[in-house]
């Protein structure tokens, strides 16, 4: 099930905490499957996505500060 709109965010920079912590502590490789390495392979592509829109992002949390104080 995905996450739902209003804790889109929240739930995911959890589940992404953790996939750093994993990183971090070093990563067993023969305790990975092909899809979690498949899947790692994935994250980072989509990691450095996510930092391409980082204008964007801070334009978001800027027009919220401004409309909600």
């Amino acid at each position: 099930m995905g996450n739902m709109s209003y804790c889109r965010f929240e739930n995911t920079l959890a589940d992404m905490r953790d996939c750093l912590y994993a990183i971090e502590a070093g990563l067993d490789v023969e305790e990975l499957s092909d899809y979690e390495i498949s899947a790692l392979h994935d994250f980072t592509h989509v990691a450095k996505q996510i930092a391409d829109y980082q204008g964007r992002v801070d334009n978001v949390i800027e027009e919220f500060k401004e409309i909600n104080g």
